[in-house]
C-alpha cells in the first residue's frame, strides 16, 4: 500500500477528508485545466464587429464594389484624420472601419502602426458628429478585438475613459457599440478588466439593463458583465461582485439562450474561488434557478449551470448542503446519462464533490437513486467521465457509512471499477486501488472479507491486481503489492479454480448481485 507521505497527499484531493484548513476543497490541477479549457471554448472573451445592420449598411458584392472605389489607402488616411477638414475626418474613420471589420486578415497591427488610434479615441468625444463618434468606437472595438498587444494599443491611447463616458450616450447604438469595445478590453485579461472597475464602469453599465432594452443589446451587456466576472490572479474586487450580482439574479430570469448561457458563465466565475467568494454568491439565493437552468434543452445554458453548480459544491458543507437543498441531487442523475460525454463527465465532478461530504450528504445520493446511474457512466461512459465517476465512488467510500458502501457495492460498482485497472491512466489507478482498499475496509468490519476476496477473484481483478506489480508508476506497484499482501497472500496461486456449488452457496452472492455483506 502507498506510504503515509502518499496518503497524506492523496488524501488532499478530497474536500475535506483529513486535510489541513489550508487545503479545504479539492484541487485537482489536471481537471481545472481541462475545465477551463472547456470554458475558453464555451464562451468567446473577445468579439468583432463585422456588420452593423441597424445602421443600414450592406455588405452585399455591388456594394463592396462601390465601398472600395471610394476608399482611401492607409497613407490617405493618415493624412485625412490629422487635417482640419470634419468630411474627411469621417471618411477616412470610416474607411478604416471598414477594413478593421473584414472577416479574413483585417489590417489591425497596420493601423496600430499608422499611429491613427490616439486621433480615433479623440473622435469619441466629437458629441457634436454622432456618425464619426460611431465609426471610430466601432473600429476601436475591432482592435480591441485582437491580440494582447492589440487591445493595449487602445487602452494606452485613452480609450476606457471615453468608452464609460459613452455609455450613457442618448444614442443607442454608440451605447451599445462602447458596450462592446468594453467587453473586448474586460475579456483581456484582470488587469485591463480591473482598470475598467477602476474607471466606474460598473454603475453605467448596469443602468443599461432595463425591460425596455433591445434583446440584442442586452445580449452584448451580459456578455460584458461576465468578461469583468471573468478571470482570477487577481479576481475582481469583492465590492464590484456584489454591485454585478443583483443585476445576473435579474438577468438569469430571462428568456433568451444567449443571455441566459453568458449569465450562468458569470455566475460560474464568481463561484470559481475560496469559499468566502462562493458565500457571497449562495447567499443571494441564486441557487434554486441555477439548478433549474441545468435542466434546459439547450447546451449553451446547462453547461455554465452545471458548472456554477459544481463550484459550488467545492466549498463547505453547508454551502454544498444549500445546493442539495435548492434540487440539484434530482438533476444529476439525468446529467449523468446526458447525450454529451462532457456534461457527463462534468455531472460526476460535481457528484464526486458532494460525495466527499458528510455521510448525510452521501445518504441524499442514495436517496436521489444516483447510484445506479454513477455505476453505469464508471462502465460504460467515456474515459474522461468514467475518471471523474471513480473519484465519486472514491470519494463515496472514503467519507460513507459501512452500510453506504454495501449499497454502491450492492450496485455492481466493483466489477466497472476493476475494468479500469487495465486504463493507462496511473492517477485513475491509483485512486481505483484506494477505493478497492476502502472496500476491503468495510468488508473487515462486517468480518466478510473472505467473500469480498473471492468476488475480486471471480470478476478478474486479482489477475489486473497483479499485473499492476509491473506497472512503471512506483506508488502503483507499491499500493496493488500492499492489496496483495494484506487480502490475498494466503492463496496458492493466481488461478484459482471456481468453488464448487456447495463452497458457493456458503457464500450467498454472486459476481453480479453480490451480497456478501449481510447485516
Amino acid at each position: 500500500m502507498p506510504t503515509t507521505n502518499e496518503q497524506d497527499e492523496r488524501m488532499k484531493k478530497f474536500k475535506n477528508k483529513g486535510k489541513d484548513t489550508a487545503a479545504m476543497r479539492r484541487q485537482r490541477m489536471e481537471v481545472n485545466v481541462e475545465l477551463r479549457k472547456a470554458k475558453k471554448d464555451e464562451q468567446i472573451l473577445k468579439r468583432r464587429n463585422i456588420s452593423f445592420s441597424s445602421m443600414g449598411e450592406s455588405f452585399s458584392p455591388e456594394q463592396e464594389k462601390k465601398n472600395a472605389t471610394a476608399q482611401l489607402s492607409l497613407e490617405e488616411i493618415v493624412q485625412a484624420v490629422n487635417g482640419n477638414n470634419p468630411e474627411l475626418h469621417l471618411k477616412a474613420t470610416q474607411t478604416a472601419r471598414r477594413m478593421l471589420s473584414r472577416q479574413r486578415n483585417p489590417p489591425l497591427n497596420q493601423i496600430i502602426e499608422a499611429g491613427i488610434i490616439p486621433k480615433l479615441v479623440e473622435f469619441l468625444s466629437r458629441n457634436d458628429n454622432v456618425t464619426l463618434q460611431f465609426e471610430a468606437a466601432w473600429a476601436l472595438t475591432n482592435i480591441a478585438s485582437g491580440t494582447s498587444d492589440q487591445t493595449r494599443a487602445v487602452v494606452e491611447a485613452g480609450a476606457v475613459p471615453a468608452f464609460v463616458a459613452l455609455l450613457s450616450s442618448p444614442h443607442m447604438h454608440i451605447s451599445e457599440q462602447s458596450v462592446w469595445a468594453l467587453g473586448n478590453i474586460a475579456g483581456d485579461g484582470p488587469m485591463y478588466r480591473d482598470s475598467l472597475i477602476h474607471n466606474n464602469v460598473i454603475p453605467p453599465l448596469l443602468a443599461l439593463v432595463s425591460p425596455s432594452t433591445p434583446v440584442g443589446f442586452l445580449r452584448n451587456i451580459t456578455w460584458t458583465l461576465s468578461n469583468l466576472c471573468r478571470n482570477k490572479n487577481p479576481y475582481p474586487p469583492l465590492e464590484a461582485v456584489r454591485q454585478i450580482l443583483p443585476v445576473l439574479i435579474r438577468l438569469l430570469k430571462h428568456e433568451d439562450k444567449d443571455i441566459l448561457s453568458d449569465t450562468c458563465w458569470a455566475v460560474s466565475y464568481l463561484t470559481d474561488g475560496s469559499n468566502d467568494r462562493i458565500h457571497v454568491v449562495v447567499e443571494t439565493g441564486i441557487l434554486p434557478r441555477l439548478v433549474e437552468l441545468m435542466a434546459s434543452p439547450e447546451l449553451s445554458v446547462v453547461t455554465p449551470a452545471l458548472r456554477a453548480i459544481g463550484n459550488v459544491v467545492t466549498g463547505t458543507d453547508e454551502q454544498t448542503q444549500m445546493a442539495i437543498d435548492a434540487g440539484v441531487l434530482t438533476v444529476l442523475p439525468q446529467l449523468l446519462q446526458h447525450p454529451k460525454p462532457t456534461i457527463q463527465k462534468e455531472a460526476a465532478w460535481t457528484l464526486s464533490n458532494i460525495a466527499a461530504g458528510p455521510c448525510h450528504q452521501i445518504q441524499q445520493l442514495i436517496t436521489c437513486g444516483l447510484l445506479l446511474p454513477l455505476v453505469e457512466l464508471l462502465d460504460k461512459g467515456e474515459f474522461k467521465a468514467q475518471k471523474e465517476a471513480v473519484w465519486a465512488v472514491a470519494n463515496f467510500t472514503t467519507g460513507g457509512t459501512v452500510q453506504q458502501v454495501v449499497e454502491l457495492v450492492q450496485y455492481g460498482v466493483l466489477k466497472p471499477l476493476l475494468n479500469l485497472l487495465s486504463a493507462r491512466d496511473g492517477k485513475t489507478i491509483l485512486v481505483i486501488l484506494d477505493t478497492i482498499s476502502n472496500l476491503f475496509l468495510a468488508a473487515e468490519k462486517l468480518e466478510e472479507t473472505e467473500k469480498l476476496c473471492f468476488l475480486v477473484e471471480e470478476l478478474g481483478g486479482l489477475e489486473k491486481i497483479e499485473a499492476l506489480q509491473t506497472h512503471d508508476n512506483t506508488m502503483v506497484y507499491r499500493a496493488a503489492l500492499g492489496l496483495i499482501e494484506r487480502y490475498f497472500a494466503n492463496e496458492e496461486n493466481t488461478n484459482l479454480q471456481p468453488e464448487s456449488d456447495q463452497e458457493r452457496q456458503t457464500f450467498n452472492f454472486s459476481a453480479e448481485k453480490p451480497d456478501f455483506f449481510n447485516f
